[in-house]
């Protein structure tokens, strides 16, 4: 089973979301079996790629709300998080442009495959949720990816240029074709799509609905009857 995550490295409930899933993931009986894919989506992709402005400012001016009610709402996600295992600092993060940590992404999934790219798609979210460092800067990136077990010199070399950059797009475009204008979406088998950070609860039941379709149990019909069996048959 596949399960393919559309989201970015600053989106909260992207970060909720995957532990909900990571929960459900812990009490289902074939979780080794299912491969985590994450594809990228741009929450700003007109964000400066050095910002500097904290951004409760900016999603505040978003959404025609003031500084004040916006730090209300950021606390309650706080405390939601923090339901979740997870220590926000929402009021110390950047605004910030995503895409090179989307193309280091890639570059872990096309080096390393889903495993190096999970690690480093935990580390990105910790680097600018738990520990509000600027995801947007080359220096802080490096030393992410780099943590997370991806080769230095291929890490600069992708940030020096535009590599993997129409791979991003094209993840954009896909999320665009199913329909998904916010993030995360969750993708399984190509077959089944959830929107939002649902509760593990939810995701169980994805998670057995998707498997038993891909996975069906034989129906016998008809009661016993003579058969011969391993050893032969006794006549």
């Amino acid at each position: 089973m596949r399960i393919e995550i559309w989201s970015d490295v600053v989106c909260p409930w992207c970060y909720v979301g995957k532990r909900r899933l990571e929960k459900a993931l812990g009490g289902f009986e074939h979780a080794e079996d299912v491969e985590i894919v994450y594809r990228s989506f741009e929450l700003d992709p007109t964000a400066p790629r050095h910002g500097h402005e904290l951004s409760t400012g900016v999603i505040a001016r978003k959404y025609g709300r003031s500084e004040d009610e916006m730090r209300d709402m950021q606390q309650q996600l706080i405390e939601l998080a923090a339901q979740d295992g997870l220590d926000f600092k929402l009021f110390e993060t950047l605004h910030t442009n995503t895409v090179d940590a989307h193309r280091l992404l890639h570059l872990a999934l096309e080096t390393g495959g889903a495993a190096l790219q999970r690690e480093l798609k935990e580390a990105l979210l910790a680097a600018y949720f738990t520990h509000a460092r600027n995801v947007g800067d080359h220096d802080v990136l490096t030393e992410v990816a780099v943590a997370a077990g991806l080769d230095e010199a291929r890490v600069r070399e992708v940030l020096a240029g535009e590599e993997y950059a129409s791979a991003v797009e094209a993840d954009v475009a896909q999320a665009r074709a199913y329909g998904a204008t916010g993030v995360p979406f969750f993708v399984v088998d190509r077959k089944y799509g959830v929107s939002g950070a649902q509760p593990a609860a939810v995701f169980s039941q994805l998670l057995d609905q998707a498997w038993a379709e891909s996975h069906p149990v034989l129906q016998t019909v008809g009661g016993d009857a003579e058969a011969c069996g391993p050893d032969g048959c006794a006549i």
